[in-house]
């Protein structure tokens, strides 16, 4: 068995990049190339497009992001880990071997997991409460779209055990899927903590790729960023007793160091001390960056105690409409006249009879994401933003109707409106499902060559 591992981030969501991760497919060295596209809301829309058609439910970009890397991870032996089986990890592997049969490649031996998929458990368990306001499950789930459970790095490691080439998954958490390779190849245990804390932090900070290099990080004249439009993504090269260190794809942009690694560490963390993944409960409070050369950062300090007795499981659900409409205003007083077009708006859908439980009304590049202030210098031309929530479909499409109406019975200087239509919102809350209740399997598709 090799020493070393090297684990390189191919996606950090449905919509990223995709020729960094073919660089880094093709550049990197790599042994497993992990792209990780799942966020809260995405498996919810994905059951829903399964219930459509039940050929589909996979990640939209799934045959793209395929089409890009599989030829240089089959050239260089990479094997390579993805949630983009979304509600469809069967199908997901049927399109991968389609794409490799387009491609004139032979058919990819593949391991799906199975198992997170909980939402009949969930709907015969009783007395869960969710986690955001401690209600009971049971109002929501006349609603409930789709219910997953966060599964483990135990369930890739398990598919990876099979000998596949691709493992597709669905719902498992995100450093999970970088930590699994770790565990197959090292063959380390649930009572390794000290390796499992080294794993997980490695995953969390390769997770989002290219934050780590330098993307949500650049800001000129304080914080430069060398070709952020060339921006590689990350690797780590882990050893058999847990240490990880940091690189990104060479001759790329970007840049990988103690600031860059240091922001991405905080991302998404809610208690430093005390971060629940499947795997383990992670402790940062310790963790540490040694710069060991330009672009290569040691990380050290990760400490961990044992994993929980539950799952988290997101529950995606109905919650309405959204209705949207945008218009712009320019010149002198355009503040005046866009605040006066938003009260039109307010009144013309008052007198129509709607009433709507939430609407938000911003000009965009003034008060949208810090309210008002008086103090702030009143721009020259401003765009103005009007949404509304509903559980009525009309009503939420006339939000965007008045609004668009606003060219030619608004204001003076109204222009460049639109109406964004009627968005339907797939909310989600959380539960945790006890462990014992919750079992991965993994199914083959194909042959090993």
């Amino acid at each position: 068995m090799n020493n070393f591992v090297r684990v390189g981030s191919g996606a950090g969501m449905a919509d990223d990049r995709i020729a960094p991760a073919q660089a880094i497919a093709e550049r990197g060295g790599l042994d497993y190339l992990v792209m990780e596209c799942l966020a809260e809301r995405t498996i919810a829309r994905e059951t829903l497009d399964r219930s459509k058609d039940p050929s589909r439910g996979y990640t939209p970009s799934l045959r793209q992001r395929i089409r890009a890397v599989l030829p240089a991870c089959r050239a260089n032996g990479t094997r390579i880990v993805t949630n983009m089986g979304a509600a469809n990890p069967r199908s997901a592997a049927a399109v991968i071997a389609e794409e490799a049969q387009a491609l004139g490649l032979a058919t990819p031996f593949s391991a799906v997991v199975l198992g997170d998929d909980v939402a009949e458990l969930v709907r015969g368990e009783g007395g869960l409460a969710t986690l955001e306001d401690g209600l009971p499950l049971e109002e929501i789930l006349p609603r409930m779209a789709s219910a997953n459970a966060y599964l483990g790095a135990d369930a890739v490691r398990d598919a990876l055990g099979t000998g596949a080439e691709i493992v597709v998954t669905g719902r498992v958490a995100d450093p999970s899927l970088f930590l699994g390779p770790m565990l197959h190849h090292f063959g380390w245990s649930y009572d390794d903590l000290d390796r499992l804390a080294a794993g997980t932090v490695a995953g969390h900070l390769l997770e989002c790729s290219g934050q780590l290099t330098g993307g949500c990080f650049a800001d000129p004249g304080r914080k430069e960023v060398e070709d952020l439009a060339g921006l590689g993504y990350p690797f780590a090269d882990v050893s058999m007793d847990g240490r990880v260190t940091l690189s990104k794809t060479p001759q790329s942009g970007g840049r990988i160091d103690r600031a860059t690694c240091t922001e991405q560490l905080l991302y998404e963390i809610h208690d430093p001390s005390r971060y629940i993944t499947p795997d383990c409960v992670l402790d940062i409070t310790g963790v540490d960056f040694v710069q060991r050369g330009k672009d290569r950062v040691e990380v050290v300090g990760a400490a961990a105690r044992a994993r929980t007795d539950s799952y988290k499981v997101v529950v995606g659900y109905f919650d309405g409409y959204i209705g949207i409409g945008e218009m712009g205003f320019a010149g002198i007083n355009a503040v005046a006249r866009a605040r006066l077009g938003a009260e039109v708006v307010k009144e013309r859908l008052s007198r129509l009879g709607f009433v709507y439980p939430e609407m938000r009304v911003d000009l965009i590049g003034m008060s949208s994401l810090h309210g008002d202030a008086a103090s702030r210098p009143e721009p020259y031309e401003v765009r103005l933003r009007i949404a509304a929530r509903s559980n009525d479909r009309t009503a939420a499409a006339a939000v965007g109707a008045e609004v668009r109406g606003l060219h030619m019975q608004g204001p003076a200087g109204a222009g460049g409106g639109y109406s964004l239509g009627v968005q339907e919102v797939l909310a989600v809350k959380s539960v945790l499902l006890p462990r014992n209740r919750v079992t991965h399997r993994v199914e083959t598709i194909g042959h090993a060559h």
